[in-house]
């Protein structure tokens, strides 16, 4: 046991030396490293902590009078603003890189749809980053809605689809499968709309579309 031990303390001197050597020769390539590390951490501190941090809060300061609007219908005021306040056009130009600046496209999107500018609309919400669930759902439904009123029922079908299926989301889910079997049923696809009224009895039977889904059902499969 004695011996054991001591062959493992040799083992141990022998690693230790052979580190500290290693440290003696690469110590200049060692210091560099550990600057470049800690001028990099600092780097990250002082965009988050003195631009990106305080700029975000300027553009959800900047961005309330747009909301206002919003809130109030007026979606040409809250697209372009007035002489004192900003409007979303101005937020996605002044803070694209912000949480704010990526907000404001979906906000300028729907401004965008309610006033039948379609294609602006898409163009928006195809450049929105929606990280959550349910405004990434929200978005795909959306465009949904622009192709659909734009006459294409066949792109409208297949952002609908895509929007039922991003997340199980109870809210959007059974509002974009709806959708999406309307518009099959208007493309004359009786199958495709029957699978998708289905899921709706299937998955949502608390969902508001519920006793529709069960008409159309009915509907569709006697077509």
């Amino acid at each position: 046991m004695k011996e054991q031990n001591e062959e493992k303390n040799l083992e141990v001197s022998g690693v230790i030396a052979k580190t500290e050597q290693f440290v003696e020769k690469n110590k200049k390539t060692i210091t560099i490293a550990v600057c470049a590390v800690v001028l990099v951490a600092l780097a990250i501190w002082a965009y988050v902590g003195l631009y990106a941090h305080p700029r975000q809060q300027r553009a959800a300061e900047d961005m309330f009078a747009a909301e206002q609007w919003f809130g109030e219908g007026d979606f040409e005021k809250a697209l372009n603003g007035n002489d004192q306040f900003m409007g979303f056009n101005d937020i996605i130009d002044q803070y694209r890189s912000t949480k704010s600046g990526n907000l404001a496209k979906y906000y300028a999107a729907i401004c965008q749809l309610n006033l039948g500018n379609y294609t602006e609309a898409i163009d928006l919400l195809k450049s929105y980053k929606g990280n959550d669930t349910f405004t990434g759902a929200e978005a795909l439904m959306l465009i949904g809605d622009c192709y659909a009123e734009s006459d294409n029922a066949k792109e409208a079908v297949s952002y609908y689809e895509k929007a039922a299926s991003k997340s199980d989301n109870f809210i959007v889910s059974p509002v974009a499968l709806w959708k999406a079997g309307m518009m099959q049923l208007k493309l004359g696809n009786k199958d495709a709309a029957v699978k998708n009224f289905q899921k709706i009895k299937d998955n949502y039977p608390e969902s508001p579309e519920y006793g529709e889904a069960d008409k159309y059902l009915s509907y569709a499969e006697n077509m």
